[in-house]
Formats: C-alpha cells, structure tokens, sequence
C-alpha cells in the first residue's frame, strides 16, 4: 500500500476506532495478511509516513538552559542591583549579590534536570525490539521501527511493543497496571486490544500493531506530560511583590531627583557634574537596597531546609516550590490501590454451599492453584490457608491455567494413599456452567456474587469433582477485596481535619471504589470518569457541567491518564489548589500538572520524574506531616515578606521624605549598604523559625499582605521620621544635645542608621507572628542569636565609628528604649490591620452567601 493510500485511511479511521472495530475490519484497513505479516518495502513506506516508534523530544541546548535561567522579573532586578553595584565601584556588594543570582540560577538547573526525567523514564517504559513478521518470516527488530499494520509476538516477560490487537493464540494474562490503574493483570484473548508499555505475565498470542509512538495510548501520556506542568505560586508572588517594591522605589526616586535638581538649578543655581553624580550614586544605591536580592534565596534555603526535614519523614521532596504549595491544598486527589489499599488481595469469609467448612472450601481453591506462578488471585486464596501444611498431603498432577474462555484454573492432585480428585476455581458463572447444579444453587451463586458485586468484592467460585470430572459439587464462593491500609482512614480523618478534602482516584470499577470509600469514612459519589467525560473531550479545556461534576464528586472511577489529567486541570481552574497521588505511568501527566505530584512508595520511575514529592514509606501518612510542614514554611516565607515590604517602604520614605522637606540626607550609600548586609543577610535563619501550624489551607493573599505590610510601612515611616524630627531639635539645643551626646548632623545620620538596623529586626518579632509578639511560639535559637549578633555588630559601629560617626553609649541606650517602646505600637497595628480585614472578609461572605441563597416562596 502507498503512503498516500495509508494517510488517507488515517484521517477516516482513528486509533481509537482500530481499538473497537471487528478484528477483520482492522485487517483490511491496515491492508495485512495476519500469516505473511508487511513486506519490508511496504514498511519501510508506513515508517516514512507514520514516523519512529518512539517518543518525540524536544531537544535544548544547555546554553539556551542557562540564558532562559538568568531571564525574568526576579533574575532581571538582582542582575541590575550588581550592575549597579559595578557601576558606583561597591565590588563587595556586587560580590554578594552575583553570588545571590548564581545560586539561584544553579538550583533552577538542577530542578530542570530533576522536571525533564519524567519523559526520560516514559522512554525507559517502552520495549527496545519486537518479535514481527516481516516478509513471511519471524524476526527480531528494533521496537522504533515498528509500524501499523505489523503482526508481533508477544510472550511471557516481554513488554508490549506498540497497542495492538491480538489475532491468534489461546490467551495472554497482561500487567497493565501501571498503565490503567487496574489492580489485577487482564487476560487478553483473540480482538482484544494491548497497550503499549504493558507487561505480559502468562501466555503467548500473535497481534497486529494498530498504533506507534505518540499514537499510542502510552504516547498520549507522555504527551501529556510534556504539557503538563503549573507555575508556582511562590514564583508568583515573588514576581509580583519585586515589581510592587521596585515601582514604589523608582516613583519615590524619581520625585526625590526631580526636587534635588530643581533646588540645585533653579533655587540654589549651584548645578555641576559632580552634583549629578553624587545624585545618580545616592540614587542607585537606593535602588539597590529596594531590590530584594535576598527574596528568591531566603524562599530557597526555607524550604530547602522544609526539604530536609521531610526526608527525615521518609519523603523526598524533588521540587522544592511544591512545599510552599503543599500549604494551600484543598483537594488531594489520592489513588486507590497501593496507596489507600495494601494492594493485596485478601480473602473474605467464604459463601458455603456444598463445602464442609471454611478451610475446606478454601483448600480446594488452593489445590486447584499453582504457586510458583505468583499470580495474584492464587497467592491469596493459599494465603488464606489456616494451616499451608494442609496442601503437604496432596501431589498435584496435571494443572490447566487460567483461560479466558473458560475462566476457570483446573488441576488434579493425588492424596497419599493416591485418591485422586479434580478441583477448579475460576469465574462463579463459568463454575456454574462447569458443575450444572440445581437451579435453586446456581440462583443463589446469582445472588450472592451480585451481592458482592455491590460491595465492591470481586467473587471467585470453587467446585471439586470426585469422578475425574464426571460431576462436579460448587462448594461455594470466595469473596476477594483489596483491604484498605491500616493507616489510611485515620490519615483521611486528619487531612479533612486540616481543611483539606480527599477525592479517591481509581482504574477499578465503581462499585469497588464506593465500598473502598465507605470503609474509609469517604463520601461515596463516585463518578465513573469513562461515562461522564466526552470521549473527545479536550483535557485542557473541560466544559462547564463537567468541572460541576468533578468538584462535588467524592472520587473517580475507571479513569484513565487524560481522565487524571482533566481532573487536576479542571479543580485548578475553579481556583483550587491540588495535590494528586499516583503510582504509574498512566499518573504522571497529572502528578506533573498538579500543584504537588506526589509519588507514592514503590511508583514507576515516570511517576517518580514528574513528581515534586516521592514518598518511600507506603501509605498516605506522610502526607499529613507534609502539610504540617508545609503551612510552617509558609508562615516563615509570609513574614519575611512583610519584614521586607515594611522595612523597604520605611528606608525609601524616609529618604525621600526627609531630602525633600527637611533637606537632609537621613543615611549615607555607605549606610544603605551595611544596612542592607546586615537586614538581610542573617534574616536566613528565619528558615528555622519556629512557627505555629495553620488549621486551614494557606495561599498567598497579596491584597492582606500588601495591606498589612503597607500598615505597618507607615507606622515605621512615622517612627523613624518622628526620631529623625527630634533628632534635629535636639541639635537645634546644644544643651540636650550634650547631654546625649549628639551634636551634628554626621552622628544624626548614625542615629538614624542604628534606628533602622535594630527597629528593622524588632520588627521581625512582629511580623513573624499573627498573635502579640511576646506570645508562643517564641523565636527559634538560630533565628534569635542571628538577630543579636547583628545587632551587636551595628552597636559597635556606631559607638567605635565604623564606617559612621560614633555617638555615645547613653545616646545608643536611647534609641533601643525608643524602638523597644514602638515595638509595641506595631504590635497593635498588625492586630488590628488583621482583625480589620477578617472583619471584610467575613462580610463579604456573608453577604455573598446572602446573594446566592434562593428566595423562598411564601406558602
């Protein structure tokens, strides 16, 4: 067939339809004789249209990596604070700050690389060569090559090529698990179809390919994945409260030039060229301490350290942004098997009909199994066995393996004495049709696995025959469940406690996700994804009604990889903030787009990669301790940001306002930096702070934060310029001025410095908190001993005349008694700013809620 011909029945016939039509409708339009399989040239011709069997990839050079690193609002304004540092001659602050932007930029690299390894396992998951038939003959051949309409061979061991649709042989058992979610391996007969990536775990059969590379169903996952992804939020609100401070700096620097320069020219008509620059310096080295240079890297180290003591938790955190995230989920959309179950199966009490006991139904399910098999259902009905000596006696000699025709395994064993029976257990429906028993049995075999059936237990039935199959007894019925985790109903509880809600996500059916759900203490509207999504829905663009759907429903069964995807995307868009469990391959496009990926223990190397948070202890608990640290880091980033808001406004405002109405210059360039150095560089150890744990859910409200830290910028500005105003009255008066030591306008300026470093770090015990400041949870010991040696660095300065004029040991007692009493004044203004805005918010609730009720018709 000609590759034109090909494409045309490519645009007629989708994947899709390849997957459902009858077997013979796909052989003739893949043109193919399933006994002589393409002729090389023939496939050659299908390659050069359809392309590798493989996944397409990007490629990048690292240069353009390390360019696109040192680009965006943050790079941009740490960029220009060293360049300006160069510029007036500062080569230790340029010091600083370049080593600043390099670390950052190298831990942007690393979490690239660590983000890119999600395609990278995808790849792994794909089989290197195939067993075709090419020109009549069976050969080996690269995987890559591939191409609809090849007939392959699939066995025991290996994994699937390419999807397909099986053609021949008895039956193929196929771990498409990590794919689907389903629990057990699926047997796969003649017209069934078989996912790329899966494993086969029995049997052999002889397929043709129906799809190749990101045609496939393993494909479109990590196509997926590859567009998947969500900005931080942190990253966010970086951006936005550095450009919040650079455009308060350039406005007020601005205004500050403009009014020098007028005096200078017009009143003063003193203008020269070293006037100019002594402005232009002032002025940069004010734009540089308005920069917070420090801001990406104080978010870095806090949840670094966030990082460190989750490892100790036994979780591995792979994006460190997806801590700060993991504070504001709502919704955890968690998987189900392995991760809210053990993910083994478990036997229930039996159902017995002709079976003298319990132990003895079981036994002979036992005996009609095989151990060295290690397939699920026979590992579970042996391990069920009170006594495993109780199979010792019997020597099994002939076992017929589970078929899809017959849905039934069958063995017959020997007893010592050489009494030989023949036992089976398989489908209830296919046991009754085995055993023909009376029609009030095989009612009741109805009614009891549809029972089961609603309780979300899969049944198995057992039968025994005593005349080597002449006739045969049901001796009953063995429920199975995949029992929940011990741990997994408690740690629902303390999520939902924490004002997170939890939606189970699942490839089994329904009705075993609501009894999971149930015996969880979960809601149990569950929605079957497969029935409510459009199968040509757009998972990135969900309709309306469906998004509806999605946030009222308590979980989500038969999902497959889009369906996980779509969930994520479509909580997302309603504004929730979500983590998303998973374990497999069919996870990673929706562990890598939610807010926190959470790989659970024992996932797939593409869960792994496209996870932020890898858990290596099974179960969910983690979680809990994830969260908690989570909302401390949090608080810890909240109130730096505060800190330099409010301390960034006091410095710019002071200056300005002081050069234009008093005509002074409060601080030197060499002040604003030292003071810069000193504010920011020890404020590191906020990471350690300790911190109380919020109750609900926290995300970034820049409005509050904003407001709050506007509040108190003001209060600052009144209490640095109040200084400054009595500052120069004392002066005015020689005689207070000698008693305090203060005499000109040089050691002013030192006051002023002083002021600011120490009311700069008291304001810390302010803002770090949202209860009064002398109140637990007191400062952490780093935090504390950090603040107290800086503070004893700015004192001797000031009385030794480091690089400022000295002033006197009773002029520094007085500023500390001065800044300690407004302590308390910015205490209160924070109480009150926030109780101020719960008051509107919570108005605005209930006005809101006021709005949406319905009008009541009178009766």
């Amino acid at each position: 067939m000609a590759a034109s011909s090909i494409a045309g029945d490519k645009t007629k016939t989708s994947d899709a339809d390849l997957e459902k039509l009858p077997l013979r409708d796909v052989l003739a339009k893949l043109t193919v004789d399933p006994t002589q399989g393409l002729t090389a040239a023939e496939a050659q011709k299908r390659l050069d249209h359809y392309g590798p069997n493989a996944l397409a990839e990007k490629t990048e050079s690292f240069a353009l990596k390390l360019i696109r690193h040192f680009m965006g609002p943050i790079a941009y304004m740490i960029e220009a604070a060293a360049l300006v540092s160069a510029v007036i001659g500062h080569w230790e602050d340029f010091a600083i700050i370049l080593g600043l932007l390099l670390f950052n930029v190298a831990l942007e690299l690393w979490q690239d690389r660590k983000a890119s390894n999600a395609l990278a396992a995808l790849k792994k998951g794909l089989a290197p060569e195939a067993t075709a038939l090419r020109d009549g003959k069976w050969q080996t051949i690269d995987a890559a090559v591939l191409v609809p309409g090849d007939i392959v061979k699939i066995r025991l061991g290996v994994i699937v090529p390419a999807d397909l649709r099986m053609v021949s042989g008895d039956y193929a058992s196929i771990d498409q698990a990590a794919l689907t979610g389903e629990s057990l391996p699926v047997a796969k007969k003649v017209g069934d179809a078989a996912y790329s990536g899966s494993v086969v775990k029995q049997g052999e059969m002889e397929a043709v390919v129906i799809a190749t590379g990101s045609s496939t169903f393993f494909g479109r996952t990590a196509k997926l994945v590859a567009g998947a992804g969500a900005v931080s939020h942190a990253q966010q609100a970086m951006f936005q409260i550095g450009n919040f401070l650079i455009a308060i700096a350039v406005v007020l620097a601005a205004i500050m030039v403009a009014v020098k320069v007028y005096h200078d020219i017009v009143i003063a008509d003193t203008w020269g060229l070293k006037d100019a620059l002594g402005i232009l310096q002032f002025v940069l080295v004010l734009l540089v301490a308005s920069i917070p240079v420090a801001m990406p890297t104080v978010f870095s180290i806090t949840m670094a350290l966030g990082a460190l003591a989750l490892s100790r938790e036994k979780a591995i955190v792979s994006k460190l942004s997806a801590i700060e995230e993991m504070a504001g989920v709502s919704i955890l959309c968690s998987d189900k098997t392995g991760t809210l179950t053990k993910n083994q199966l478990k036997l229930g009490e039996p159902i017995l009909l002709a079976a003298a006991d319990a132990q003895d139904c079981i036994l002979a399910g036992a005996l009609a199994s095989r151990a060295e098999d290690r397939d699920a259902i026979d590992t579970a009905v042996i391990d069920a066995l009170a006594d495993r000596d109780a199979l010792q006696p019997w020597k099994q000699l002939k076992f017929v393996p589970f078929d899809p025709v017959t849905k039934r395994t069958e063995a017959t064993v020997a007893d010592a004495s050489g009494h030989k029976i023949v036992v089976a257990k398989g489908a209830p429906q296919a046991i009754v049709d085995l055993a023909r028993p009376s029609k009030d049995i095989a009612d009741r075999v109805t009614q009891t696995v549809a029972a089961l059936a609603a309780k979300g237990s899969r049944a198995l039935g057992v039968a025994r025959s005593t005349d080597e199959g002449q006739s045969w007894t049901v001796l009953g019925i063995l429920p199975m469940f995949d029992p929940p985790r011990d741990d997994s109903k408690a740690t629902i509880e303390r999520a939902n406690a924490k004002g997170v809600s939890v939606k189970m996500v699942t490839g089994d059916d329904t009705a075993i996700a609501i009894e999971t759900a149930r015996q969880l203490g979960m809601g149990t509207n569950i929605i079957p994804a497969a029935d409510a999504f459009p199968k040509d829905m757009d998972p990135n663009n969900v309709p309306p009604q469906i998004v509806d759907a999605i946030e009222r429903a308590d979980g989500f069964a038969r999902v497959f990889p889009e369906h996980k995807y779509a969930i994520v995307k479509a909580l997302q868009s309603r504004g929730h903030i979500v983590a998303m469990t998973g374990d497999g391959v069919n996870d990673a496009p929706a562990l890598k787009q939610a807010d926190c990926g959470t790989a659970v223990s024992g996932a797939t190397d593409a869960a792994r990669g496209a996870a932020a948070l890898i858990l290596t202890a099974p179960g969910l608990s983690v979680i809990n301790s994830a969260i908690d640290e989570a909302r401390r880091i949090f608080a810890r980033i909240t109130s730096y940001t505060i800190y330099r808001v409010t301390l960034t406004m006091d410095i710019m405002f002071l200056v300005v306002l002081s050069s234009i109405f008093l005509g002074f210059q409060p601080l030197t360039a060499v002040m604003i930096v030292v003071m810069s150095l000193l504010d920011d560089l020890p404020i590191m150890a906020i990471a350690y702070d300790n911190t109380r744990v919020s109750e609900k859910p926290i995300r970034w409200k820049l409005p509050r934060l904003l407001g709050v830290s506007a509040t108190l910028g003001f209060f600052s500005i009144v209490q640095s310029f109040g200084l400054l105003l009595i500052g120069m009255e004392i002066i005015g008066h020689p005689a207070h001025g000698a008693a305090l030591g203060l005499g000109t306008t040089h050691q002013l300026q030192t006051v002023m410095f002083l002021q600011l470093v120490a009311g700069g770090h008291l304001l810390l015990f302010v803002t770090r908190t949202e209860r009064w400041f002398f109140l637990p949870p007191f400062p952490a010991a780093t935090l504390f001993w950090a603040i107290v040696a800086t503070q004893i660095v700015a004192v001797v300065m000031c009385a030794a005349g480091w690089l400022v004029e000295p002033i006197s040991w009773r002029l520094i007692g007085a500023i500390w008694a001065y800044n300690i009493a407004w302590l308390f004044v910015m205490g209160a203004a924070r109480l009150a700013t926030e109780r101020f805005a719960d008051y509107r918010t919570d108005r605005h609730l209930a006005s809101t809620q006021m709005v949406n009720q319905p009008l009541r018709t009178a009766p």
